[in-house]
């Protein structure tokens, strides 16, 4: 097994130049392939010798968990970015607001 290849695991986030990172989903020993998830959702796989030349480097996950779901910022119901502690006091009271 290649030494390059031992260090990689299921869960770990690359990103090659500067396209968007992608997240390894499954590596296939016996095939020969990587398969990776864009952020987008997204599939493509890899023979090792592709994966050589894409040159991937890992990189950290992304901050923003909506990409694969095809949300956009407005649809989280809130701002992910501002913490609101007064709304975590009790859920119901948020639950029953909506109505």
């Amino acid at each position: 097994m290649a030494d390059w290849l031992r260090g990689m695991s299921v869960g770990q986030w690359y990103q090659a130049g500067d396209e968007d990172p992608f997240e390894v989903i499954a590596v296939d020993v016996r095939n020969e392939t990587i398969l990776v998830q864009h952020f987008d959702g997204t599939l493509a796989d890899f023979d090792f010798d592709a994966w050589m030349e894409l040159g991937a480097r890992q990189a950290a996950q992304p901050e923003d968990w909506s990409g694969a779901l095809d949300m956009d910022r407005e649809d989280y119901g809130v701002d992910p970015d501002i913490i609101q502690i007064d709304r975590w006091s009790d859920p119901l009271d948020y639950l029953d607001s909506r109505h």
